[in-house]
């Protein structure tokens, strides 16, 4: 292989060593916006050529890019790509199976509600939080589970902290690790 040299790029106009598979030919080096100016250089010169200049215009042109188009329906149109639903999962069809429908009785008590709707419970979060990915909603399930035992006195460590009615809420965790001894 060539050893590497080095070359000003046309269009930035710095200097760069450039690649030794192009044997001294480079001119433009790989910056995005100097890619674009030597495709544009290459394609102002192919046009520049006597043979190349209708290559794009004409009967005989046209008529090929019409049966080609014909050939190729919906080309031009964006694709769909496979997997762009993120959280969705592509289910398959399933038979359906005619059954009774037994009419289910929902519970009056807000707990019971929830235990049996987890699917509910996690689109009021959702729709709470503003975010629909799991971990962010696990976050904040954690958050509004603390906050629901410290509203409800339920909290796993009640024997550490006897339970008075009408009286001052005992410190938090952090708090009480903190606090100096009387």
């Amino acid at each position: 292989m060539n050893s590497k040299t080095k070359f000003k790029c046309l269009h930035c106009r710095e200097i760069h060593t450039s690649e030794p598979r192009s044997g001294g030919r480079q001119r433009y080096c790989a910056k995005p916006e100097c890619r674009r100016a030597s495709k544009a250089s290459s394609q102002r010169q192919w046009m520049s050529r006597p043979e190349n200049a209708n290559y794009f215009r004409g009967a005989d042109n046209s008529e090929r890019v019409r049966q080609w188009r014909h050939d190729h329906p919906g080309y031009w149109r964006k694709k769909k790509l496979a997997g762009n639903d993120a959280l969705q999962e592509t289910c398959l069809a399933q038979e359906t199976v005619q059954e009774s429908v037994t009419q289910i009785r929902v519970p009056d008590a807000l707990q019971d509600i929830c235990f049996l709707q987890p699917a509910l419970l996690v689109g009021l979060i959702s729709m709470v939080t503003g975010h629909a990915l799991q971990e962010d909603i696990a976050a904040s399930t954690r958050s509004f589970l603390t906050r629901g035992e410290d509203i409800l006195r339920m909290t796993p460590r009640a024997p550490e902290f006897p339970s008075y009615e009408n009286q001052t809420r005992p410190l938090s965790r952090t708090f009480a690790a903190c606090a100096s001894p009387i």
